[in-house]
Formats: structure tokens, sequence, C-alpha cells
């Protein structure tokens, strides 16, 4: 009697895994894979540094609105005018917070992200050089009403801003519009 049992199917599987073992990609399948990765790239990389530089301004467009909240904050604690200095030095535009009574060269000045840019619809006046100045006084007043509005160095239409809008010192932040008001888009 013979013991063995013979299965004709597993000798079949083996043969076909062992001849596709040593076996790769062809040419031509690598050649699709290629040209697709390249495909999803080219659509995708546009998108991609659309979103990074939008969270730049996002970023940028907070600090400038802490700032200023800083300095009407410390100019009620402190009963004196304190001021939001915003300038642009070496292609880098940056905020400092402190007394009036100090000169903005003297303050501690702190950078914004290397892409970000004053955008043409800033609107304060500069005052000593290029130096833009928000000043509140001892109960939070503004003295100026205006807006500090970023936009990317590379381009784009995307803009935030932050605006004094009354003398109380009431602050809001804005970002671009299709349409124009009062010769601005961001509004």
């Amino acid at each position: 009697m013979n013991t063995q049992v013979h299965f004709p199917y597993l000798v079949k599987a083996k043969n076909l895994f062992n001849n596709r073992s040593n076996s790769g990609f062809t040419l031509p399948e690598m050649l699709v894979v290629v040209v697709l990765i390249g495909i999803l790239a080219t659509l995708g990389i546009p998108n991609w540094l659309a979103f990074v530089n939008t969270q730049r301004l996002n970023t940028a467009g907070s600090e400038v609105h802490l700032a200023m909240r800083q300095a009407k904050s410390q100019a009620t604690k402190e009963k004196l005018t304190w001021q939001a200095s915003f300038r642009e030095q070496n292609g880098i535009v940056q905020w400092a917070v402190h007394p009036a009574t100090v000169n903005p060269s003297a303050a501690n000045w702190n950078n914004l992200h290397s892409n970000v840019r004053f955008d043409s619809e800033t609107n304060f006046q500069p005052s000593l050089s290029t130096v833009q100045e928000v000043r509140f006084d001892y109960r939070g007043n503004a003295k100026d009403l205006g807006r500090i509005t970023l936009s990317s160095k590379s381009g784009g239409k995307a803009k935030r801003c932050v605006i004094v809008s009354t003398i109380l010192g009431e602050m809001r932040t804005a970002k671009e519009h299709t349409t124009v008001k009062d010769d601005n888009y961001c509004y």
C-alpha cells in the first residue's frame, strides 16, 4: 500500500512561485509609475505652496494683532502712551511694542517670516524713517486709525490685515476679498 499522497496543485504552485521570485518590475511598469508620480506632483505642488504661504500670512497677521493688543493693554495698565511699531529692515518685516517715549530704534524688534511683506494697503503714516506706529493713550484709545496689511513676497492674492477701526482702539482682523471696497481688497 502506498502511503504517499500526491498533491499535484501544490507542486504547480511551488514551481510558479519559484519561477516568479527572481522577476522584478519591467521597464514599462516603472515608467508608468514615474509618470504618474510626476503628474501628481505637478498638480499638488502649487496647491501646497499656496497653502504654506497662506499659513505664513495667518501667523504673521496674528503676531501683528497680538502686538497691537499688547500695546493697548500696556497703555491702560501703566497709564502711559504705548505703541506697536512696524518696519521693514533688510527685507524682513519686524514689530516692537514699547512706550511712546522710547525711540523705536532702541526697541526690542521681533521678525515676521521672511516671505511676508507690507502690502500697499498699509496706511499708517510712518513717523521716523519707515517705522509705522500704532499708538494707544493711557485709556487704550487709538491715536490714529488705519491698517497694517501683509501679503506674500512670492505673489498670490492672499492678504491679511489688522485694522484699528475706532478711536476707542477697537481692532479687527480681515483677509482679502475679490471685490474692492474703499480702494482696498482687505477689509
